[in-house]
């Protein structure tokens, strides 16, 4: 028997129900990090099919082009601006060029991150800071950036953090658990503080999600994946693509410093282990 193939196929993207109107974000400008694949890219084909320009970050110009090209199809504005935001001088150079262009972006969708599993008693160093520089360094920094250029433009603005199951674990990847915590934390904080500025701060968690993403793990974490919540199913990419348009739109306008979980109900019941569970949780 063939092995599942996991993730929404490009074609598929563009026709995927929603329940938005199509004019919606008409006039906006988003910003979507690691909008190059997976949850980033169906969240970037959402706004865009919802009238937004875009515009698409990622270390990868060759994935940035597949978005676009999706983009295109639907004559959506756009614009691809590859980022490494682990390097805050290039993700200054990103918001300068931006401002430079007058695309000040009135959402921005943290959505970059990354890991690999490993028992958390067999991390390096190395890997531990690599995730870690990613997942919250390179988020803080984005926030950061684009709240100093609505400070300073005096204007206000939204941001949305997909961030990752670590209210109840996700075993084997303990570096990207204390990442998305911390900007979990880190976005209440920060909600408070630019509140003044009328910048929101949010969080979308998404559970076990049908991704290619998901093709980096062995057949028997994907085999179980599935029965890590008590729907027994996957999540798509469209659930949490929709949960970030409603945290950006008016619909989210009175919500600040919130963390929106579209998990399944994987938070109260079910647990993700990304490497082989101990002897002892199998018994």
């Amino acid at each position: 028997m063939s092995e599942p193939r996991f993730g929404i196929p490009d074609d598929e993207l563009l026709e995927l129900a929603t329940v938005y109107r199509e004019d919606l974000l008409t006039g906006r400008t988003v910003l979507v990090t690691g909008a190059g694949t997976g949850i980033g890219k169906a969240i970037s084909v959402l706004f865009a099919r919802l009238g937004a320009r875009l515009v698409l970050a990622s270390r990868s110009e060759d994935k940035l082009a597949s978005t676009a090209a999706l983009l295109e199809r639907i004559g959506a504005e756009h614009r691809i601006v590859p980022t490494n935001i682990r390097e805050p001088d290039a993700v200054d150079a990103l918001f300068d060029a931006l401002a430079a262009a007058d695309l000040v972006p009135d959402v921005l969708i943290n959505n970059a991150g990354g890991q690999f599993p490993q028992p958390s008693s067999e991390l390096s160093d190395k890997g531990w800071r690599a995730v870690v520089d990613t997942n919250l360094n390179g988020t803080w920094t984005m926030m950061q950036r684009a709240a100093r250029l609505w400070q300073r433009t005096q204007t206000p603005g939204a941001i949305v953090n997909v961030i990752a199951p670590h209210r109840r674990g996700m075993h084997g990847v303990a570096h990207t658990v204390a990442a998305r915590a911390a900007v979990d934390h880190l976005s209440r904080n920060v909600a408070v503080e630019w509140a003044p500025d009328r910048i929101r701060v949010n969080c979308v968690l998404p559970g076990p999600i049908d991704t290619e993403g998901m093709e980096v793990y062995p057949p028997e974490v994907r085999a179980r994946m599935a029965k890590t919540n008590p729907m027994m199913r996957l999540g798509n990419v469209q659930d949490i693509a929709q949960a970030c348009v409603y945290l950006s739109a008016d619909s989210g306008r009175f919500i600040t410093g919130e963390t929106l979980v579209v998990d399944g109900g994987h938070q109260h019941w079910g647990e993700i282990w990304l490497t082989e569970p101990p002897a002892h949780y199998r018994a």
